[in-house]
């Protein structure tokens, strides 16, 4: 029955397979920016609702609990092979069919019997967690409800009865952020980092301070943007832990005075001064040069390849850094 149900899937024309290689780490801005998934360790059955700057989010769970933002990492590798097509001039489909053990491996988890386990339980949280918002996807502003994904099914087991082939449909609200490419590059490394709380800041980083030097936050903001329901010493005292670790790829956090967080570019943190300023107008050039891809994380590669290159002088970034780009998307 399940390779029946997976003929008639494919047969349908309205399926997207999964087999684009090693695609970039990819997530959307809405969930980057909203604490939608749990940080919690446990069933988190709370329902959370939000309010920043108009944007309103209530997320109400299951009887299994919020989808966490481990839970997540199925979106990532969707959102990643979707973006990937695109940028190849592929057509893409809100329905997507992947292969579990190619999710594990690209997601760094545990490919025992337990981990499809773990991962079965992953899509019955997304598919149960149920988001009530009026956030903006692909220039469309709606209040809506809907699912983090709108359905899944096996496809395809083993004859032990281990999932293989999984069909997912993503909802519509995210299928529209990636088609309007509003998605972000993520580091290679975000699936390494196992604190629920080292992720989302990294998130809300990547986010927000892009391609600049630094970003500072309050620990008062910085809790309620993360979605955590520790009381806020514990939050800082977790903080803490995160700052003297100091393993987030990307980033680097310290404490500045008046309970502030700060986040700086590891990059920026070897040498801010000199360093060459791209402009609006250039990242804009940028995107007609190579459309889809995230031009601050080109710019971020270019600032490398400045440094590495021995931090040469540029009478004119821009047209150094526009000429990269043409350089590398002719390879």
């Amino acid at each position: 029955m399940a390779g029946t149900a997976g003929r008639a899937l494919a047969s349908t024309g309205d399926l997207f397979l999964c087999d684009i290689f090693d695609p970039v780490p990819k997530g959307d801005l809405g969930t980057m920016e909203h604490p939608v998934f749990s940080l919690a360790t446990r069933p988190d059955r709370r329902i959370l609702t939000y309010e920043h700057n108009g944007v309103e989010i209530t997320v109400t769970p299951s009887v299994k609990g919020r989808a966490t933002i481990f839970d997540k990492d199925i979106l990532i590798f969707c959102t990643s092979q979707l973006m990937a097509a695109l940028n190849l001039g592929k057509p893409i489909s809100r329905t997507v069919q992947l292969t579990a053990h190619d999710l594990l491996l690209a997601t760094g988890r545990d490919r025992s019997g337990d981990g499809y386990r773990r991962l079965r339980d992953a899509f019955e949280r997304l598919a149960g967690t149920r988001i009530t918002t009026n956030l903006t996807a692909g220039g469309v502003e709606v209040t809506q409800g809907f699912g983090l994904i709108e359905s899944w099914q096996i496809v395809r087991r083993t004859r032990k009865g281990r999932m293989v082939s999984v069909s997912v449909t993503l909802s519509d609200w995210l299928f529209r952020a990636i088609q309007a490419k509003s998605v972000l590059t993520l580091s290679r490394d975000y699936f390494r980092m196992r604190k629920p709380l080292e992720r989302r800041v990294y998130e809300l980083a990547r986010k927000h301070c892009g391609r600049q030097d630094h970003w500072r936050i309050s620990v008062t903001t910085l809790l309620k943007k993360s979605g955590s329901a520790s009381p806020r010493r514990v939050f800082r005292a977790m903080l803490r832990e995160i700052i003297a670790a100091d393993a987030m790829p990307d980033y680097h956090l310290s404490e500045e005075p008046g309970d502030i967080l700060r986040v700086t570019l590891r990059d920026a943190v070897i040498d801010v001064v000199g360093e060459p300023l791209v402009s609006t107008d250039a990242l804009e050039q940028a995107r007609l040069l190579v459309p889809g891809s995230d031009v601050y994380a080109l710019e971020a590669e270019w600032r490398a390849w400045w440094v590495r290159t021995g931090r040469p002088h540029l009478r004119s970034p821009d047209r150094a850094f526009l000429g990269w780009v043409r350089g590398r998307s002719a390879q």
